[in-house]
């Protein structure tokens, strides 16, 4: 099939964006000059060589002749007046100076992944040719994938461009092993374009550089006359455009003095994510070009872990921290048993000497061989370790004992299928051909050899099979049983159960001819495997003809940039997410672009409509983590990358801007601006605030009455509407934390504690105590056993699949807020596993050590409990040990409070210690209490904690209170437990003068179990029975409550 390209007018705006900065310059073709040409050399053969070229369309001269860029003819100041006009013309800030390090001008146009960058500044070159006749480019690229990518798509576009210029380019690649080209690039009169990677000329700045190529360009070679490669390519006095600049280092890195050596006439920057600003003449980023409709829309399908044995050792070495002043520390994933008895991962930070165990809660499975000896970071290139005691070492970016990684791959490839079917019917029904795409870490993952030499499927592969061929039965009977079903696409459907459907892209191994891991260089996260992308590029056509039974492509993640196939509507990632160098923009940027049907036609507006576009777009990306998670950072990484915006409609967004009517171009004056202004407003298009309330489209503009707006204005009502919706989104400014906002000063007791009547409360109850228990083994035996048979459940291993996309329309304010995407549903997957244990566990003695009993308690109560609830200890030990143990103490909870007697023992609290412990730095979680309180601030853990000091504080019946610290502790059979308030009340308003408080919300929505109960209960016979005078303890949940029981 062939790619039809058809003329959009934001990529013919984005390109006279930059040809109209030269308006004044005349048209001069090409100069020519006499060049340094090599006259008759010998070469190693004994052959004598010129440094002539072939004729080419009558073209190419054998006589010396050279062909140059015309100089700039326009002045600084006529340049920069341009570049504000193309400012004010498409909403950009505008600029104070010139940017003139890469030639007289350097500027930049940004387009979102997946708009069509590179066709942007082929257009821009036939126009800079066709208004101002110059004609030598070079295209500079961040990395071979970019270059060949481009490469191909000068290829593909020949034909589209020759029939609206009748010319073509004449490209080439940079070859430093075929510098003929370079003589040709400089002969020839036509439009010459060399492609070059920064990698063949950005090394050689210094003496002895070792790229090979490097050395090449910058030096003087025998077989080419003597003559520097570097010298003839800079005579023609080239345009530089750099496509992906903040990949080439900041102002005065290697790359950026290396082409200052080209000595270009202007340059011109073209990336999605500028990190330098230069002067920008063209911006759509993320935001315009999904609201345009430009690109695919996304959605997600997060998976996470739900249910887990802890019986692996699981460990991932996330990084390694490197302080100048510190030991290196080592940030780690492992599981850890959660206070609800259930198990998580969690990461933390460890030094040298910290073990895992102790973290985790002590699981067994962590009992040996994981405390850490030594942390090494990053060394020569290579990767930092953890050494642990058994010496094993973990690498960074490595994962070990994770037992449910293949259940995690299992369903992330399932996923992937069934997204995958679930389109696929409805596209093959519009000529479109649906592909899903999976990068993995590993090519033997996906494909093995054999002793013999034969190719066989890996792990992934396999997985793969069996999921499509089940996935596949499984639709095609649920298409036998609609009517309405496309029989074409069950014939469809039913034959790729006989032919392979997915196929593996990788780097070829030029000795065996195997498939092999692609090599990325150290700082580089792609491959410069030239072979492997000419594979990917050459099928890139092919793959989305219904001819071609593949759908399914696998891919080394080091190949990432060369995939950018319109037709790719599922992307997975298999491998951890905690790759920190690849961002989820880069994830999903590789199926941004919009599909096309089996013509080659571009799925876009002008085909299917605006509601259409994102009706049959949609990328869908299954991700290695949650939902919330990936999306959140996908969000985030996106507001980051948005261009900043007017902040309101007023007469400074209008006045000097440049808009057309289709013919003619008309610069507004403050008169115009104020007229439109005043239009808005009176037709109440924009609000008090200069918002626009809602999209102001052409259309509505149209049909402000003739009274309101002067009719020349009329004719640019495309452009208005677009300047007006330019405005930043309301309400965003208020988004983000104060990093400056005011810290919590020293918090020591301030004079309320120093009052008679709180040093009166605190003399009655600041006494540290003791109790003594006895309770019938038999009783507690009996009662546990009941509880644990009818109470006992334990979790399977399941994932929580979780998928959403997108919002129709997004809004900075809703990426702000990270609420641009939207979940759409939630399921839980459970995944058959393994039910045998890895670790060895001593499962009477944790029992009898969580439950506070003899092992001989333990092992008779184990012991006669259900053969069904004892069998749940293989599907899930550490859940089983935590939640028996639990039932156990809540038996033991309610025997207890019966028989507790309470005695006081030696030793007081430090008032002064103990109540300034745990200070946060932030006000967000403390409320100012000067007035009653025993200390100027109050921290707080919830909002019910919140309201409730605040009603204190603001009380004329309490003389002072306290939130009592956690260290204030009354012990318990069943732990200890700490009252949250101790309130003096005035005398003579209350019965209760003195009260000891706890608030946890309302009794009906606390529900209190177990052990949580007993704690109050023995709180409440703690007071009983040491008659502490007027001091009263009850549970309230608002101050209201609090003085019905104070009046009691």
């Amino acid at each position: 099939m062939e790619f039809k390209f058809t003329v959009l007018d934001y990529q013919t705006r984005a390109a006279d964006a930059v040809v109209k900065v030269f308006d004044g310059q005349p048209k001069i073709d090409a100069l020519s000059y006499v060049r340094d040409i090599d006259t008759g050399n010998v070469n190693k053969h004994g052959q004598t060589t010129m440094g002539a070229i072939e004729a080419n369309d009558g073209i190419a001269t054998d006589d010396g002749t050279g062909f140059r860029n015309a100089p700039l003819r326009l002045g600084s100041e006529e340049l920069l007046a341009n570049v504000k006009k193309m400012q004010r013309k498409n909403g950009v800030l505008l600029s104070k100076e010139l940017h003139r390090d890469l030639g007289a001008v350097e500027l930049d146009v940004e387009m979102e992944t997946g708009t069509g960058k590179t066709y942007v500044y082929t257009k821009t070159m036939f126009e800079l040719n066709a208004r101002y006749g110059w004609s030598k480019f070079i295209i500079v690229v961040p990395s071979v994938a970019i270059r060949e990518g481009v490469a191909k798509s000068l290829e593909i576009t020949k034909k589209h461009f020759h029939e609206q210029y009748g010319k073509s380019l004449w490209p080439f690649v940079y070859d430093s092993s075929r510098l003929t080209e370079i003589d040709s690039f400089a002969s020839r009169a036509d439009i010459s374009v060399m492609v070059i990677n920064m990698q063949a000329f950005n090394k050689s700045l210094k003496e002895g550089g070792k790229s090979k190529e490097a050395l090449i360009m910058f030096s003087e070679r025998d077989e080419f006359g003597s003559r520097r490669p570097i010298d003839v390519i800079s005579a023609t006095n080239p345009i530089l455009i750099i496509d992906e600049p903040q990949k080439m280092g900041k102002k005065g890195s290697a790359t950026r003095k290396a082409m200052q050596r080209f000595k270009p006439l202007f340059s011109l920057n073209y990336s999605a994510t500028h990190k330098d600003r230069h002067n920008a003449v063209y911006e759509l980023d993320p935001l315009d070009a999904y609201n345009e409709r430009l690109v695919k829309r996304i959605e997600v399908k997060g998976i996470e872990m739900v249910g887990m044995r802890g019986t692996d050792g699981y460990v991932y070495l996330q990084d390694i921290k490197v302080s100048p002043s510190k030991p290196p520390r080592a940030i780690i994933e492992f599981t850890r048993q959660l206070k609800s008895g259930k198990l998580g991962r969690v990461v933390r930070t460890f030094d040298e000497l910290d073990n895992i165990y102790q973290a985790s809660g002590e699981l067994e499975a962590y009992a040996n061989g994981f405390k850490i000896l030594r942390i090494v970071p990053d060394q020569n290139g290579q990767a930092g370790y953890v050494e642990f005691d058994n010496h094993n070492k973990l690498y960074r970016g490595q994962v070990a004992n994770d037992s449910s990684e293949e259940d995690l791959r299992r369903i992330q490839i399932r996923e992937t299928i069934l997204s995958h079917l679930q389109k696929e019917e409805v596209l093959y029904r519009q000529g479109i051909k649906c592909l899903s795409l999976f990068f993995i870490d590993e090519v033997a993952k996906y494909r093995v050899y054999e002793e013999d030499g034969s190719e066989g499927v890996g792990e992934y592969g396999r997985i793969f099979e069996e999921e499509y061929e089940r996935a596949a039965e499984e639709r095609l009977a649920e298409l036998k049983l609609a009517d309405a079903c496309d029989s074409g696409y069950m014939d469809y459907l039913r034959d790729s159960l006989n032919r392979k459907v997915h196929e593996g892209y990788f780097s070829i191994d030029k000795k065996t001819k195997r498939s092999v891991d692609s090599e990325v260089k150290r700082g580089s996260e792609f491959s410069e495997d030239v072979s492997a992308y000419d594979l990917i590029l050459k099928d890139k056509e092919r793959l989305l003809s219904f001819e071609e039974p593949c759908r399914f492509i696998f891919s080394h993640s080091a190949l990432r940039e060369g995939w950018d196939n319109p037709n790719v509507f599922q992307i997975c990632t298999l491998k951890s997410s905690g790759d920190s160098d690849i961002s989820k923009r880069q994830e999903v940027g590789r199926g941004l672009r919009l599909c096309v049907n089996q013509d080659g036609t571009r799925q876009d507006e002008a085909f299917l409509g605006r509601d259409g576009v994102h009706a049959v777009n949609l990328l869908t990306v299954i991700a290695s983590e949650g939902y919330d998670s990936f999306v959140k950072s996908l969000q985030s990484e996106t507001k980051d990358e948005l261009r900043t915006r007017p902040k309101k409609v007023d007469v400074s967004l209008f006045a000097n801007a440049l808009v057309q009517d289709g013919v003619n171009e008309y610069t507004l004056t403050k008169a115009d601006a104020e007229q439109i202004v005043y239009a808005l407003q009176a037709n109440r298009l924009i609000g008090p605030d200069g918002m626009p309330v809602g999209e102001i489209t052409e259309q509505v503009l149209y049909a402000i009455p003739d009274s309101d707006m002067p009719e020349h204005l009329y004719g640019f009502a495309k452009d208005i509407a677009r300047i007006a919706n330019s405005v930043e989104d309301s309400g965003v400014a208020v988004r983000y934390d104060n990093g400056f906002g005011t810290k919590v000063p020293s918090n020591r007791l301030n004079d309320n504690f120093r009052k008679k009547e709180f040093q009166e409360l605190w003399a009655r109850i600041n006494h540290k105590r003791a109790y003594s228990v006895e309770f019938d083994s038999a009783e507690l035996r009996r009662n546990a056993v009941k509880s644990i048979n009818d109470n006992l459940s334990v979790s399977t291993p399941r994932y929580r699949l979780k998928r959403g996309g997108q919002r129709d329309e997004t809004t900075r304010e809703q990426l702000e807020a990270l609420e641009s995407f939207k979940a759409a549903e939630t399921k839980t997957l459970e995944v058959k596993g393994d039910e045998v244990s890895v670790a060895a566990y001593d499962l009477v003695g944790e029992v009898a050590s969580k439950a506070c009993i003899t092992r001989r308690s333990a092992a008779a109560i184990l012991s006669d409990i259900a053969p069904d609830r004892f069998a749940m200890f293989r599907v899930n030990p550490e859940e089983f040990i935590a939640k028996t143990a639990a039932l156990i103490v809540d038996e033991k909870a309610r025997m207890v409070v019966e028989h507790i007697c309470y005695n006081r023992v030696v030793g007081e609290y430090d008032a002064a210690e103990i109540f300034t412990e745990d200070m946060p730095e932030s006000l967000s979680r403390v409320l100012p209490t000067s007035k009653k309180g025993v200390q100027d601030w109050t921290v707080l853990d919830s909002d019910t904690e919140r309201k409730f000091a605040q009603d204190l504080e603001d009380s004329s019946e309490v003389c002072v209170f306290a939130h009592l610290p956690r260290s204030f502790a009354i012990p318990t059979p069943v732990g200890e437990y700490a009252p949250d308030w101790a309130i003096a009340f005035n005398e003579g308003v209350v019965k209760h003068i003195y009260f000891v408080a706890e608030t946890k919300g309302s009794m009906q929505t606390l529900n209190l179990k177990g052990a949580e109960d007993a704690k109050i209960k023995c709180a409440r016979k703690l007071f009983e029975q040491l008659g502490e005078g007027e001091v009263r303890y009850d549970f309230v949940s608002t101050y209201d409550e609090l003085m019905d029981k104070v009046m009691q």
